[in-house]
């Protein structure tokens, strides 16, 4: 990666704070947001299972719904869109789609694949496990999808402040899937205020503690 690059990417990063007020009414061109979710999926995960799955909604009369759920945040139904991050708890099932083509190609040998399925399998047998890959590997496509619209020029901000019990409800979540994170997305109607940092020494230990 040149320099150039590196830099553009640092200068994204810095620049992307969270944003509660948007402008209301903006629709974000599809292709921009597929490009956006596109960008989200290729998030890395363990075992490359892929443990989220994404609930775009779009819908204005969704988020009405949606706003009592998340206790009236504004941005739920001023911003362009809301996009729920589900943990998929059965990630394991993905497994034979993960690694069947690579098989298939010649890529992977077959031994190699049923001794990382039966790897996967077996860490699937604690509820624990299952649920700590799904919260930990949605949260890293979450952060992908944030970076991914500040790079476009959408702000966003996450949000955990709902009641995750009626939003499974009101939206026909599978018990598959373990909410993991709301996140508003559209144009920012007021900039946002850079919240402040820890210092480096405050945040960060060298070796061990």
């Amino acid at each position: 990666m040149s320099t150039q690059v590196q830099n553009e990417v640092l200068k994204v990063l810095e620049e992307r704070h969270s944003v509660k007020q948007y402008q209301a009414g903006h629709q974000i061109p599809k292709e921009v947001l597929e490009q956006i979710l596109t960008t989200t999926s290729q998030a890395p995960s363990a075992w490359n299972l892929q443990h989220w799955k994404l609930l775009v909604i779009d819908d204005q009369a969704q988020k009405e719904k949606l706003l009592p759920i998340a206790y009236g945040q504004k941005q739920i139904v001023e911003s362009s869109v809301v996009i729920a991050i589900l943990g998929d708890l059965e990630a394991n099932k993905n497994a034979d789609a993960v690694f069947g083509p690579a098989v298939d190609a010649g890529f992977m040998p077959q031994a190699l694949k049923d001794n990382l399925v039966a790897q996967i399998e077996g860490a699937y047998q604690h509820p624990q496990v299952a649920r700590d890959e799904a919260i930990r590997n949605a949260s890293l496509a979450a952060m992908q999808l944030m970076v991914a619209a500040k790079s476009l020029g959408y702000d966003t901000c996450p949000m955990g402040g709902y009641d995750a019990g009626k939003f499974i409800e009101a939206f026909n979540v599978p018990s598959r899937y373990v909410p993991v994170m709301l996140i508003s997305l559209g144009l920012a109607a007021a900039p946002a205020r850079s919240a402040g940092r820890f210092s480096l020494d405050q945040v960060v230990v060298s070796n061990s503690f």
